[in-house]
C-alpha cells in the first residue's frame, strides 16, 4: 500500500481527494493548518471510507516544522500538493499574502521532498493561467498569458517552479492538474463546499440562496456573447476532478510519463452558462431561485472552457457527471449541512 501525502487534505477538493485515494488503496497522511478547513472534515472522510487518514496539523509556511514531519516520515511515496489561498477576489486585495503563502509553501515543501528523494508530485495548478484566453475551447497549446489576478499568478509561478525543479532534478517527476471550475459534493452528502464568509464561486452562492442563507443571487451581466446572455465556465464535478489525481499518480508510478514535467487540463471539456446553472439548482431542488441581473464585473470573459481530449488520451481519465449532478449533490450537502428538509 502506496502512502501519498496529501497538503491541504482537510479542504474541499482534498477531502474527496482523500476519499478516493482510501478507495483505491492508498494510505493517506494530511497536512492542512486548518485556515480555511474544519478539523471535524477527518470525522466525515472516516465515515464515508471506514478509514482514518493521519492527519497533522502544520504550517508549510513553517520550514521547521515541516522538516520534523518529513523526518517521522520514512515511507511516503508521493505527494499532492492542494494547500495554499484560492480567493481570486482575496488576492487582489491581498497580493503579498498570496505570493508569500502559495509561493513559500510549495518551496518548503519541495526542500523536503527533495531531500527525502520522494521521486512523485502533483501540483493542484488552475485554468487561471491562461489569463483571458483569445480562442476556445483552451487546451495545453493555447499560449500562457499573464493571469487576472495574483492568485492565478502564483499557480503560474508554481509550475515554472516545478519545471525548473523537475529539469534538474532528472528522478523527480511532477503533473500540474489545471482545474477548471470545480463544484458539486460527495454523494453521500457528507463533505462539500464550505466556504469561509461569502462564497467565491457561483454553485455555493446558488445554494446558499436556495436554503435562505442569502436573499438572493446576483448575476452579474445578462448580456455577454452567449446563447443567454450570461457567462459561461467549465464546471466539473469535484469527484471527476479527484479521480483525475488518481490517474495522475498512476501515471507517474507505473512510469508512463513522457516528460518529467507535464500539464493537463481538468475540466468536462463543455461549458454551461449562469443560467443553465441555475435551472438545474431549480430541476433537482423543486423551487425557483431568487436572483437578480446587475452589471457586469470587470475582468470577467464571455466564455472559459476546455479541450480534455490530451487528460483522456494520456491519463485514460475523463469527467462523467453532468451539471445536473453537481447541482443535485451540492444541494443534498447544502441541506444536511444547514439540517434543513427542503
Amino acid at each position: 500500500m502506496l502512502k501519498i501525502l496529501l497538503t491541504g487534505g482537510n479542504g474541499y477538493i482534498g477531502s474527496h481527494l482523500a476519499v478516493e485515494l482510501i478507495k483505491n488503496n492508498y494510505e493517506v497522511v494530511i497536512i492542512d493548518n486548518l485556515s480555511n478547513s474544519a478539523p471535524e472534515t477527518i470525522d466525515r472522510i472516516e465515515k464515508i471510507t471506514g478509514k482514518r487518514p493521519e492527519f497533522y496539523k502544520i504550517d508549510l509556511c513553517d520550514l521547521n516544522k515541516l522538516k520534523g514531519f518529513f523526518f517521522e516520515q520514512n515511507d511516503i511515496s508521493g505527494v499532492v500538493h492542494l494547500a495554499g489561498f484560492k480567493a481570486a477576489g482575496e488576492s487582489v486585495k491581498k497580493p503579498l499574502d498570496y505570493y508569500r503563502n502559495n509561493l513559500l509553501t510549495l518551496e518548503n515543501l519541495l526542500i523536503c521532498v527533495l531531500d527525502k528523494k520522494i521521486k512523485s508530485l502533483i501540483f493542484s495548478s488552475s485554468a487561471s493561467v491562461y489569463g483571458e484566453p483569445e480562442k476556445l475551447p483552451v487546451d495545453e497549446t493555447t499560449p500562457i498569458k499573464k493571469p487576472m489576478n495574483p492568485y492565478g499568478n502564483t499557480k503560474k509561478i508554481g509550475e515554472e517552479i516545478l519545471k525548473d525543479v523537475a529539469n534538474a532534478n532528472s528522478e523527480f517527476n511532477c503533473i500540474a492538474l489545471r482545474y477548471f471550475n470545480a463544484a458539486g459534493a460527495h454523494d453521500s452528502g457528507l463533505i462539500g463546499e464550505l466556504p469561509q464568509g461569502a462564497p467565491e464561486n457561483l454553485v455555493p452562492f446558488i445554494t446558499q440562496t436556495g436554503a435562505g442563507v442569502r436573499d438572493e443571487l446576483k448575476v452579474f451581466g445578462n448580456d455577454y456573447k452567449t446563447p443567454d446572455g450570461t457567462c459561461i465556465r467549465d464546471y466539473i464535478h469535484v469527484v471527476d476532478l479527484a479521480k483525475a489525481h488518481i490517474k495522475a499518480l498512476e501515471r507517474l508510478n507505473s512510469g508512463k510519463n513522457k516528460n518529467n514535467f507535464e500539464v493537463f487540463n481538468i475540466g468536462t471539456g463543455k461549458g454551461a452558462s449562469v443560467m443553465e446553472a441555475i435551472k438545474a439548482f431549480e430541476k433537482a431542488s423543486g423551487q425557483k431561485l431568487k436572483y437578480k441581473v446587475v452589471g457586469r464585473r470587470s475582468g470577467d470573459p464571455d466564455s472559459v472552457f476546455t479541450n480534455a481530449d490530451l487528460a483522456k488520451k494520456e491519463l485514460g481519465w475523463q469527467a462523467e457527471k453532468s451539471l445536473d449532478e453537481i447541482l443535485a449533490s451540492a444541494w443534498k450537502w447544502e441541506k444536511n449541512l444547514r439540517r434543513i428538509n427542503l
